[in-house]
């Protein structure tokens, strides 16, 4: 079984080694040497410790016998300037620099801007960035976005020209952010070679979520590595 991860520790200022929490471990050769500081896996079958867009836009599946959170529906979320309409942040993990990696599997139909995104230093919903995973490049896809009062703008300085998402299969997403550099990086399955890049300073902290523009998919094994815990306990960050 899974190991769990209570939030409360987080709160606390815990740090808790990857050896207590069980599972196997990510190689992180090629990553700074920052301790774990959250891991969630949905076993616990609660989504108290998150907030969305539209909660009735998803919940915890089981996956070929595994707990997972689906976003499964459009979210009746209007932004208040363009950006992603589906969104799901977790409460207590604000950060500066991180390595965040999880399990993503879209369920979404075959069409270029077929995607998943993921959002890190989220203020509020006019002020984040977050990159955009999707089958083919353009100027609104396949990208890292930086919102930052205005319409979502793309500031990646590497990109590829696509990201091909394999049906029933969950890919391996990693994002490294240093913000002393302002780095970005954005890996799928090959953590060798990451798939976009960007360098801003605009945001230099805040909260990490999951979620799509309006597409579907499901998201598992959750780990983010940082140095510490960057925001005051259960700030709650809010959509209205």
């Amino acid at each position: 079984m899974k190991s769990r991860l209570f939030l409360s520790l987080l709160i606390l200022g815990g740090i808790i080694p990857l050896s207590i929490l069980g599972g196997s471990q990510s190689d992180l050769s090629n990553m700074p040497d920052w301790p774990i500081l959250f891991r969630e896996n949905f076993d616990s079958r609660t989504l108290q410790s998150w907030e969305m867009t539209d909660a009735d836009a998803w919940k915890i599946v089981s996956d070929n016998g595994n707990k997972v959170l689906s976003l499964f529906q459009a979210s009746e979320y209007v932004p208040p300037v363009r950006s992603p309409l589906n969104i799901a942040l977790m409460h207590n993990v604000c950060v500066a620099d991180f390595v965040l990696e999880a399990k993503i599997k879209s369920t979404s139909r075959e069409y270029g801007h077929r995607d998943m995104v993921f959002i890190f230093g989220w203020q509020d919903p006019s002020h984040f960035y977050y990159a955009h995973i999707a089958t083919a490049a353009d100027q609104n896809a396949n990208s890292i976005f930086l919102v930052d009062g205005t319409p979502r703008v793309s500031i990646a300085n590497m990109r590829t020209n696509g990201t091909q998402w394999v049906n029933e299969r969950y890919h391996t997403v990693r994002i490294l952010r240093k913000s002393g550099d302002g780095t970005i990086e954005v890996y799928f399955d090959d953590m060798t070679h990451p798939i976009m890049s960007a360098v801003d300073t605009t945001f230099l902290k805040g909260y990490i979520g999951f979620g799509s523009f309006d597409d579907t998919g499901n998201v598992d094994d959750i780990q983010i590595w940082s140095p510490n815990q960057e925001c005051s306990a259960d700030p709650s960050p809010v959509f209205d």
